[in-house]
C-alpha cells in the first residue's frame, strides 16, 4: 500500500535533532514564548523576506489576528466585505466571519484553482475593503494582477499561504508571505513545513500591524499583567518552534523534490480520463498536494483502492454548501461546485520513492 502521506517517514530523519531540541527545551525552563520562538520568528521572516513574523497557535488564528489587527487600527470596520475564493478550506471563511466581516465568494480559475482576477473585478464595489487570496494546493495566485486591482481600488490584500511555504514569484522575486499587506501561515503537520502539532504565523512588512498583532495574540499585553487591548491567547508553542527551526533548513530542498515528482507525474500520466493540474514549470508551485480531476470520482477512487494507492479529496464539500454556512447555500457558484465534485489528490511528498512514483503513474495510466 502506498500511503497518501507518510508523516513517520517524513519526520524520521529528524528524530535525533528533535530529541536534542526537546532536551534543550526541557532544561531551558522557558516553555512559553522562549528563545526557540524568537529564533523561528527571525528565521522565518528572513526566509519569506519580510520585516516581521509573529508566531501564533495555528493558521486560522493567523488570519483571524490579521483581520482583528486591521479592525483595531481602523483600516477595516465591522461589516466590511472581504473577497474570498469560493473553493477554499472553510478556515479561510471562518477568519472573516469570526471577526465580524462579510465574505464575498469569488469563483476560481478552473485551470489553476486559484481566485480569478477577472472575477474579482466583477465584484468590485464600495463596501469591499479587502481581498483574501489563497495560494491553493501550493500554487501562487496571480498576485501581480490582484495587487494591481487592489492598488487601483484602495483594497487590502491578505494571503492565506497555509499551503504555499516557499513558493516563489519569479516575476516579483518574492516568496509567499511577502506578496501582500499581510499573510497567514499554518504549520499543521501535513504542510510542506509541518510541526508536530498545531502551529502558525503571521508575516508582514507593516510595522503598525505587527505591533498590534504582537499585543492581540498575547492577551492584548506587551508586559505581564498590563493589557492594552482585548486580545486572545494564540502563541506559537515553544516546542513546536523547536521542531520548525530544525525543519526549515530543508524546506527548499523538499519543495524541489516535490516539483520533481510533480514533473514525473505530468510527463508520465497519459490518460484522457484524467485532467492533470496546470503548472508553468516555475518555482511558483510547491505542490503541497497534487490534484487531478476526473468526471467519475467514485470509479476513479475505486481504481486507486484496488491498486493500493492512497488518496484524499481536497475538498469534498464546497464551503457554501456546508451546514455551518447554510445561509450561503443559494449562491450560484458552478465553477467552484464542479471543482469540488471532481478533484482527487494523489500521493506526493519528498519521501516517495522512484518505484512508488512509477507504480502510481502506471496505475493511473491503466484507469
Amino acid at each position: 500500500m502506498i500511503k497518501f502521506l507518510d508523516l513517520n517517514k517524513i519526520n524520521s530523519k529528524y528524530e535525533s535533532a528533535f530529541a536534542l531540541g526537546f532536551t534543550s527545551f526541557l532544561k531551558s525552563g522557558y516553555y512559553i514564548k522562549g528563545l526557540e520562538v524568537e529564533q523561528f520568528e527571525t528565521n522565518f521572516a528572513a526566509y519569506c523576506g519580510t520585516k516581521h513574523c509573529i508566531g501564533v497557535a495555528n493558521g486560522l488564528d493567523a488570519l483571524t489576528l490579521i483581520f482583528k489587527g486591521y479592525l483595531e487600527l481602523g483600516k477595516l470596520q465591522a461589516g466590511d466585505e472581504v473577497m474570498v475564493p469560493a473553493n477554499t478550506y472553510i478556515a479561510t471563511l471562518l477568519s472573516v466571519l469570526n471577526t465580524g466581516l462579510k465574505p464575498i465568494f469569488i469563483e476560481p480559475d478552473i485551470e489553476t484553482f486559484n481566485i480569478s482576477p477577472s472575477e474579482i473585478e466583477k465584484h468590485l464595489k464600495p463596501s469591499v475593503k479587502a481581498i483574501l487570496v489563497v495560494h491553493l494546493y501550493g500554487q501562487l495566485a496571480n498576485m501581480t494582477a490582484i495587487n494591481q486591482i487592489a492598488k487601483a481600488n484602495n483594497l487590502l490584500v491578505i494571503e492565506d499561504a497555509a499551503q504555499a511555504h516557499g513558493a516563489l514569484s519569479v516575476s516579483e522575486e518574492k516568496k509567499a508571505g511577502n506578496l501582500s499587506n499581510a499573510s497567514g501561515f499554518s504549520f499543521y503537520p501535513t504542510k510542506n513545513l509541518g510541526a508536530l502539532g498545531d502551529a502558525g504565523a503571521v508575516t508582514t512588512n507593516d510595522d503598525e500591524l505587527a505591533a498590534c498583532i504582537k499585543l492581540l495574540h498575547n492577551y492584548g499585553s506587551s508586559k505581564k499583567y498590563v493589557n492594552q487591548k482585548i486580545g486572545i491567547n494564540s502563541r506559537l508553542d515553544e516546542l513546536q518552534a523547536t521542531f520548525l527551526n530544525v525543519k526549515l533548513k530543508d524546506l527548499d530542498t523538499d519543495n524541489a523534490k516535490r516539483r520533481d515528482i510533480a514533473n514525473k507525474y505530468l510527463n508520465g500520466i497519459k490518460n484522457s480520463k484524467i485532467k492533470l493540474p496546470y503548472y508553468d514549470g516555475s518555482s511558483n508551485h510547491v505542490f503541497h498536494v497534487f490534484v487531478v480531476r476526473v468526471d467519475d470520482r467514485s470509479r476513479f477512487i475505486k481504481h486507486l483502492e484496488q491498486n493500493e494507492i492512497g488518496y484524499l479529496i481536497h475538498y469534498p464539500i464546497a464551503p457554501h454548501q456546508q451546514e455551518a454556512l447554510s445561509h450561503y447555500k443559494s449562491l450560484y457558484l458552478p465553477v467552484t461546485e464542479r471543482i469540488h465534485e471532481t478533484v482527487v489528490s494523489i500521493p506526493l511528498h519528498p519521501e516517495l520513492t522512484t518505484v512508488e512514483v512509477k507504480t502510481i503513474i502506471n496505475a493511473l495510466n491503466l484507469y
